[in-house]
């Protein structure tokens, strides 16, 4: 089976643990002014690559994933609009021991019944989740991104349900979405979920403007600067206030219950 493939990068370190192999799929339904990857947009195109010779370039690099407890990560783009070849790929990897991630923003997110049965047989066979949560208040979110984010919360929900181990992403772009309320607001819908194994701030920056500007668009943010160190780690804080509340209540249960 064929993937839509935009490009690969053999040592990725910022994408889940350890060193990874890193596959960009083609193809994304969000359109994030703040995207560093905006060439990956447009669907259906991109290099045609299969299940082998993915795993086939990915196996010469088993040395130095295996030595730092590493994998695969499955990035975009948007990665769940190739679920069969997702499905395909996760099944290879775990025949040759080969930790799975998705990193998504969950932008195509569906109730239907295919993708639901889909996405079930996918989660098989994946082992962490990396998902983007770019701004829980819905205007904005639709200003940001160009859609409604309330269906990317419902798979946040669906994801908790499931029990499925996540690590949530917030790009931090001042003036967007660093707004101490809306922060506040995402870190207690963070304290919802059962899942959540780590929490990421990823301070924005500016590596995508030539990007638009080869692709002859305008870049919407190019008169933002990056955060300051202070305000990523306030936001961080404000992102997992209610994680470590709700986490600190458990223990106390657990001492009660022993």
């Amino acid at each position: 089976m064929n993937g839509n493939i935009h490009s690969t990068e053999s040592f990725g370190t910022v994408d889940g643990p350890g060193i990874r192999y890193v596959v960009f799929t083609q193809g994304c339904l969000l359109r994030c002014q703040f995207c560093h990857n905006a060439d990956t947009w447009e669907i259906g195109t991109g290099k045609e690559m299969s299940v082998s010779e993915i795993i086939n370039e990915l196996k010469s690099y088993l040395p130095f994933i295996e030595a730092s407890n590493g994998g695969i990560t499955v990035s975009g783009g948007e990665p769940l609009l190739q679920i069969p070849f997702l499905i395909e790929l996760f099944k290879e990897c775990k025949k040759i021991g080969v930790h799975t991630c998705i990193d998504t923003s969950g932008g195509c997110y569906s109730t239907a019944q295919s993708f639901q049965e889909n996405l079930q047989e996918l989660l098989n066979y994946t082992d962490l989740i990396l998902l983007d949560l770019k701004q829980i208040d819905h205007k904005k979110h639709k200003q940001l991104t160009g859609m409604s984010n309330k269906h990317i919360l419902e798979f946040a929900r669906f994801l908790s349900d499931q029990n499925v181990p996540v690590w949530i992403r917030h790009v931090l772009v001042p003036t967007i979405t660093d707004n101490e309320e809306d922060l506040t607001k995402l870190g207690d819908f963070i304290g919802t979920l059962n899942n959540v194994e780590k929490v990421e701030v990823l301070p924005y920056h500016k590596l995508g403007v030539y990007k638009w500007e080869a692709l002859g668009m305008q870049y919407p943010l190019k008169h933002i600067e990056p955060p300051s160190d202070e305000s990523v780690e306030k936001a961080k804080e404000l992102l997992t206030s209610s994680l470590k509340e709700n986490k600190q209540q458990k223990e106390k249960e657990a001492v009660l219950l022993v």
